[in-house]
């Protein structure tokens, strides 16, 4: 059987990034250097990389730097996956009790992904987000308390990123005061909330951080009409439901990393 060919573009980005990582930073010539390719070659592979938010050029010294972003490929593997198992049967109790669509979300790349919801099973939810859907940081509800509550260097890298971006959605990361503005509100108010408009009534999003130490890991949220359910009442009446949720889920994820649940051992081969 053939194997598959591997994409060698790929493979050298790879090796970019793991010189990049070495070194904590690098030029253009020691990384061409390290991984033996034209410079001109290494340059595009490292101006790809900062298209991409997993690099950026520093104007001090002329040398590429790692972004916050790359750490989240480990987050993925590390935590997410998880959180999101441990979540899930949170996440249901919450959705069958506030009847409002819920979902944890928590960081991937430039955006929040959606890791889990009960959409599919809220009568109430007007469109229905399966996990591995996206939304905008600073236009979601989830966005804005992960970065209210993130660590200010996480914060920094994240906001540099969106600022740079060409899309709409990141449009506020260019007016840093107001963003502060929203930021502090969140992390003094310990949730954040976001409005999404539309045609018959407003969509609004509330959420809290599920946090472990002072690292946030996700986000628990739930989405709800403003006509149906004004923002003041609300909060009285589903943010309690919403930090019991989430510290659930953060007592649990510290339990099983002090005591992780043992695997059945295989079966000896029969004989």
């Amino acid at each position: 059987m053939d194997s598959t060919r591997p994409i060698r573009a790929l493979i050298r980005g790879l090796d970019a990034l793991t010189v990049l990582n070495l070194k904590n930073g690098a030029t253009v010539s020691e990384v061409a250097q390290e991984i033996r390719l034209p410079r001109t070659t290494t340059y595009r592979i490292l101006e790809t990389l900062s298209h991409a938010g997993f690099v950026y050029r520093d104007g001090a010294d002329d040398r590429y730097r790692l972004t916050i972003m790359v750490r989240g490929l480990s987050d993925g593997y590390d935590d997410e996956a998880w959180v999101t198992q441990i979540a899930r049967p949170y996440i249901h109790e919450l959705g069958k009790e506030i009847v409002w669509p819920v979902a944890i979300a928590s960081l991937s790349g430039s955006s929040m992904m959606v890791r889990e919801s009960t959409d599919h099973r809220s009568p109430l939810a007007v469109e229905r987000y399966s996990a591995g859907f996206r939304v905008p940081i600073l236009t979601s509800s989830s966005g804005r308390v992960y970065l209210a509550f993130s660590s200010p260097t996480q914060r920094e890298s994240l906001l540099d990123i969106l600022a740079r971006s060409n899309r709409e959605e990141d449009e506020l990361a260019k007016n840093r005061t107001e963003v502060m503005k929203l930021l502090n509100e969140a992390r003094m108010q310990g949730y954040a909330s976001a409005v999404r408009p539309r045609r018959v009534s407003d969509e609004i999003s509330m959420a809290v951080p599920i946090m472990i130490d002072d690292r946030v890991l996700a986000a628990v949220m739930m989405r709800f009409s403003g006509t149906a359910v004004p923002l003041k009442l609300a909060v009285e009446r589903f943010l309690p439901k919403l930090r019991d949720t989430a510290q659930k889920i953060r007592q649990t994820f510290a339990e099983q990393q002090r005591d992780p649940p043992r695997q059945p051992r295989p079966a000896p081969p029969a004989r």
